[in-house]
């Protein structure tokens, strides 16, 4: 049956109709995706190191205005009362003593009278602490040649333990040039001009090396004690950050606590390289990190979450998203640690209170992002809210134990430096040379934490004395 000319021209419009319509959906469809991709660029754009896991040096020309995520305590900046001061104290014999003679009288009313008889009634003392015009001494070790009279061979005395070249560094000064690159990072070529510099002497840059060889080889005990002290800490922060080794991507993997620091280089990040340390697997107590999956695989222990992070989490959230639960959640965790510090652990009821507290926060945010089952991408919400949700014990477990910090900043203060390491001198050459610097520095963190003086330390190195601790906590 032929159709109309009108019925022809409705059928027309009734198709091009439902071609527009499916063209604005797919157009709407794109728009919403294109919104989602913007939402997620702009979020990223807004990430920095005080609302993210970043660290300050991605942060560029452009830094984020401070704020500081504690809260206000009233005090003045400063040194609080009962701090101890470190001015710059006399005393009591110094190594020279320079005379000024009084001869005239200085009063202005006698007209400057001579002084030179009159008897000495005391000495008003000032020291000016000056470094020495020469500030390298040369000690010469002559042993004695003599003729046998029983053989008649020619024998020499010998020489002390250490002297061994016609002319060569002592262990004092080997001591300083290890501290100089180790812990303050100087290159070896600015090194070698800074010797000539202060010393007049020459210095090759093998001679850095040799001295950072021998000290590595000497901590061998040291270390050794390390790895046996540490699983029985009642507490150890772990981290791990990239380290540029050989041109290749490495991890320098540190596992510390206030009286000991371990630094370990390996070419991965997760347990193979924890496992060839041998800490982690003995450790029966707790462990404090940034929920980095791995650790977990340690069921043996006591596992507790980095709060900082969480803070600098929910503080994206709340300032870039506008979720209004993550606001409360970061208010929430830090009255929690304030009522820590000045009232100490809580009840089994208090807390009960706490968690209910807790769990309130969390449900204001499951109404705005409902938990997901299966695999898929969420947003950086709804992961925190399942982080939070699944490891509430291991979030808060600061409120119920006194020797669970509020964060793991311990361990990221540790590992912070060595990052700065790279940025002075770039990468390591040789995986040798990156795990040469990783003991002595795991040395260095462990005698200044135990308030040894770090050059005393690193001479007795040296020379086979090192220091060796004998508990897994602040002490001896």
């Amino acid at each position: 049956m032929r159709l109309s000319r009108r019925q022809q021209l409705f059928q027309l419009a009734r198709t091009a109709l439902s071609q527009i319509i499916e063209l604005v959906l797919r157009l709407e469809a794109e728009v919403r995706q294109l919104r989602r991709r913007v939402k997620e660029l702009k979020a990223r754009l807004a990430l920095n190191s005080r609302n993210s896991s970043k660290p300050p040096s991605s942060d560029g020309l452009a830094k984020p205005a401070p704020k500081s995520l504690r809260q206000k305590t009233g005090r003045r900046p400063g040194g609080q009362p009962g701090h101890t001061g470190r001015t710059l104290q006399p005393v009591a014999r110094p190594d020279h003593a320079q005379v000024h003679a009084l001869e005239r009288c200085p009063c202005g009313r006698c007209g400057g009278c001579s002084l030179r008889d009159q008897p000495l009634l005391g000495y008003e003392p000032r020291q000016v602490f000056e470094l020495p015009r020469q500030p390298l001494e040369v000690t010469e070790h002559q042993a004695e040649i003599k003729c046998c009279p029983v053989s008649g061979c020619v024998v020499t005395a010998a020489f002390p333990e250490g002297v061994n070249a016609p002319a060569q560094y002592g262990p004092r000064f080997k001591a300083q040039m290890v501290y100089l690159n180790v812990e303050h990072f100087i290159p070896y070529t600015r090194l070698t001009r800074l010797c000539e510099d202060l010393y007049g002497q020459p210095l090759s840059e093998a001679t850095v090396l040799a001295a950072n060889q021998r000290t590595y080889e000497q901590l061998a005990p040291f270390e050794r004690r390390l790895l046996h002290l540490l699983p029985q800490a009642p507490l150890n922060g772990c981290d791990e950050s990239g380290f540029r080794v050989a041109k290749r991507l490495h991890w320098l993997h540190v596992v510390s606590n206030p009286g000991l620091t371990f630094y370990g280089v390996h070419a991965k990040r997760g347990t193979q390289a924890m496992d060839e340390f041998g800490i982690l697997p003995r450790c029966k107590n707790w462990l404090i990190h940034d929920h980095w999956k791995p650790y977990f695989t340690y069921d043996e222990c006591l596992h507790a979450l980095c709060n900082e992070h969480h803070l600098r989490e929910l503080k994206f959230l709340a300032e870039e998203q506008q979720e209004s639960w993550a606001a409360q959640m970061s208010r929430f965790l830090c009255d929690c640690w304030e009522r820590r510090q000045n009232q100490g652990v809580l009840g089994p009821w208090q807390f009960k209170r706490i968690r209910a507290q807790y769990r309130a926060i969390l449900a204001q945010g499951r109404r705005r992002h409902p938990r997901r089952e299966g695999s898929g991408s969420q947003s950086k919400a709804a992961n925190l809210l399942n982080r939070l949700e699944d490891f509430e014990l291991n979030v808060l477990a600061f409120t119920l134990f006194e020797e669970v910090p509020f964060t793991n900043n311990g361990a990221e203060r540790d590992i912070r430096m060595e990052k700065t390491k790279q940025k002075v001198s770039g990468c390591f050459r040789t995986l040798h040379g990156a795990r040469v610097f990783a003991r002595i520095r795991s040395y260095i963190s462990t005698c200044r934490k135990r308030r040894r003086n770090i050059l005393a330390e690193l001479q007795r190195a040296i020379q086979a004395r090192p220091f060796i601790p004998t508990s897994p906590c602040r002490g001896p």
